[in-house]
């Protein structure tokens, strides 16, 4: 995951990233209706499936929060109780998504970290004893539903004369209720396992663990999740993000750089805690390659898995897809199966490496040796898997990749940087031919900025891009085209390629934007009805591109969700990516012309502003149309991002309409309405019946709009 350095301070949340609101809507009305001709003898290569697919790394608790139903932050101990280190605790996480700490029950001194025999990692806490008085540790900040069932386990070990109490309290200590007494240990680390019904509702319940009597206790591990888990999973998103067909969800970014997927699978509660140095955190590797596919299962998607090709090596890379892949007489895939699976996953989609190209990325090399390892990567993985779909980690030539010493001569001026040591994707065209199917590009963007390509050419070489970027003014419908201009940006660099590169065309090599978010909605308040208008344009223009753009992952999977601990609910993103996700996918796009052209770029050609607005000519209305997989239906979207009502005539070519239509349409009272949790929803999808003709509609204001209308066969 890239992120620019300008917005590293914001976080991956339950929705959406902080920029500030923006200028008010567009109220301009053409003087003439609005006219959309939709043409059906002209089809386009069908819609991917893949194309509203969804990215998701280990960055703090992005899967341990929304998706994992573990309660309890460290439950292996990473780190040490009391944990003194000040540097330390500022790196527990994002906004939101801090980790909670383990602090002692009785004196500090009482607790000492085994690193002799530790249960698992590095160290285990060992509690020291006095007699009646408890010694132990303990965990707040933990949520409880009256009525409902938790389950739980601890391992442990202890003297002779040792006695354990697991407990869980509310706010108020007298309401203790008693999880598992012991009033004797094995010398040996033993499993005990425990359950029970919240009597009450609790925010903030602790967890406690403490001993009395003589000797000393060992804690290896323990566990607290819901008794209605799913393999380990809520199931409350996992209910939410099936209505959401995404397609593929793809497991990759920064993290991967630095991940051993050997520590992530066997035995949970034997797998090492690690550190990951891209982002700063302790990861429990409760999740690995394992439980990423049946997650993927649960939720019906196809799983798609970035290798570690930072710190990693090609006999990791393929050991990896055998472990997946391979028949349970491999090795790997024998190991699998002596883990609980014997069937392989059959994963088709592998990633190689992930923003190769970025300063960022543990273990970078320079691009001419990241070609090489690329090909080593692609010929090991091959040779374990030789039907696996490989896509390669590329960026797109554009002003703002050039580097400092070179912006003078390349900015603006881009022709005579073509396959050189900046261009990643065309030299993984140029020199690992063969050795891919597909390309990914990552971008990613907020409101309220442009790029200046003559600013760019005279900042210092110290100086990174970013600084090339302006402050502006935008209105709604600007803020709203904004992103969907990056996706015709992103269109125009491909055929670019395409140009230099024609054997593209006969392979049929395609696109994948591996991650891409417009950081446009409210971190605190979340995911708007403003940042949905905007992805539904974005969406209409991914969709005009369908004969190479055939894989889409936003940032992150759980963007769609706002959730706490004991409850989630689609915020106005999950919303939209419902709407179109469950209309588009497998649609034939059809020509869409129209009689009010969209206005001519406001700035020149830049990594965010083609060389024409994107949008449809329905200006200020953008329409998308197809038919439906099976053809019985003419889907239109269409989205107003003005403050006023918008009149539109729809003209066929080659097609008839009959009966009546179904009208889905997102809005709410304002452009900043959002849906959280515990919160009647401001904004929502209503399903309506479409009582005007066809040929005539309105279109409501600030509104997301899917008609299904059907064709006369």
């Amino acid at each position: 995951m890239y992120i620019r350095n300008a917005i590293l301070t914001l976080a991956v949340s339950a929705g959406v990233l902080a920029a500030g609101a923006v200028a008010s809507a567009q109220t301009s009305t053409p003087a003439a209706p609005i006219v959309a001709t939709l043409d059906t003898t002209h089809p386009a290569t069908p819609v991917s499936d893949f194309v509203f697919g969804m990215f998701i790394e280990h960055i703090g608790k992005t899967m341990y929060g929304p998706l994992w139903a573990e309660m309890l932050d460290d439950r292996k101990f990473y780190f040490p109780i009391p944990d003194n280190e000040s540097a330390t605790s500022a790196r527990r996480g994002f906004p939101g998504m801090t980790m909670r700490h383990w602090h002692p029950v009785g004196p500090a001194a009482s607790i000492a970290m085994d690193s002799v025999k530790p249960f698992v990692g590095e160290q285990s806490p060992e509690i020291s004893l006095d007699g009646a008085t408890p010694h132990g540790i303990e965990q707040s900040g933990l949520a409880l539903v009256k009525g409902k069932s938790y389950t739980g386990h601890i391992w442990l070990r202890g003297t002779a004369g040792s006695k354990v109490k697991i407990s869980l309290s509310g706010s108020d200590a007298s309401q203790e209720t008693t999880l598992l007494t012991l009033s004797a240990l094995s010398p040996a680390y033993t499993r005990y396992a425990f359950h029970f019904t919240a009597p009450d509702n609790a925010t903030n319940a602790t967890f406690q663990i403490v001993g009395t009597g003589k000797g000393s206790f060992h804690i290896g591990a323990v566990s607290l999740m819901p008794a209605d888990n799913i393999d380990g999973f809520r199931p409350d998103t996992i209910a939410l993000l099936r209505q959401i067909h995404s397609g593929f969800w793809r497991f990759g970014g920064n993290y991967t750089s630095n991940y051993s997927w050997y520590d992530a699978v066997g035995d949970r509660d034997h797998r090492p805690s690690d550190w990951d140095y891209a982002w700063n955190q302790m990861q429990t590797n409760d999740i690995g390659p394992d439980e990423f596919a049946e997650f993927c299962k649960l939720i019906g998607v196809v799983p798609y898995i970035s290798v570690n090709a930072g710190l990693g090596d090609s006999h990791s890379a393929a050991q990896e897809v055998e472990y997946m892949n391979g028949a349970a007489t491999t090795p790997m895939g024998a190991w699998r199966a002596r883990n609980g699976h014997p069937a392989p996953y059959g994963i088709r989609y592998w990633n190689i490496g992930n923003e190769p190209w970025g300063s960022w990325q543990i273990g970078r090399t320079d691009l001419k040796y990241f070609m090489q390892k690329h090909n080593d990567f692609a010929k090991a993985m091959r040779q374990v898997d030789p039907t696996i779909t490989l896509i390669a980690s590329g960026e797109m030539l554009e002003d703002g990749q050039v580097p400092g010493a070179l912006r003078t001569k390349y900015v603006g001026n881009l022709a005579g940087a073509y396959g050189s040591d900046f261009d990643w994707t065309g030299r993984f065209l140029k020199d690992c031919w063969g050795n891919f199917d597909g390309i990914a590009e990552h971008w990613y963007a907020r409101p309220g900025e442009r790029y200046n390509v003559e600013k760019a050419k005279n900042l210092p070489a110290d100086k990174p891009n970013d600084d090339a970027f302006d402050k502006i003014q935008q209105t709604t419908l600007e803020y709203a085209r904004y992103p969907a201009n990056i996706v015709l940006s992103k269109a125009e660099e491909w055929e670019g390629y395409q140009q230099r590169f024609p054997a593209m065309l006969q392979k049929k090599t395609f696109l994948s934007i591996d991650e891409y978010a417009y950081f446009g909605g409210n971190f605190r308040r979340g995911a708007d009805l403003k940042q949905a208008l905007a992805y539904s344009m974005l969406f209409n223009e991914m969709l005009r591109h369908t004969d190479f753009l055939t894989m889409a992952a936003h940032t992150m999977g759980t963007s769609t969700l706002d959730f706490n601990q004991t409850a989630s609910t689609l915020n106005t993103l999950g919303l939209v990516f419902k709407m179109f996700s469950n209309n588009f996918p497998g649609s034939i796009p059809v020509a869409v012309s129209g009689n009010s052209q969209q206005p001519a770029p406001q700035y020149p050609p830049a990594p965010d502003q083609p060389r024409v607005s994107s949008g449809s000519p329905t200006y200020p209305l953008d329409v998308f149309a197809a038919l439906s997989r099976d053809r019985k239906y003419l889907v239109v979207s269409v989205v107003n991002a003005t403050d006023k009502p918008q009149p539109l005539n729809l003209e066929l070519t080659g097609m008839r309409l009959s009966g009546p239509s179904t009208l889905f349409q997102l809005t709410g009272s304002s452009l900043d309405a959002v849906d959280r949790v515990g919160q009647a929803p401001q904004a929502t999808v209503k399903q309506s019946t479409v009582s005007e003709s066809p040929r005539s509609l309105t279109i409501a204001p600030i509104s997301i709009n899917i008609y299904r209308f059907p064709v006369a066969m």
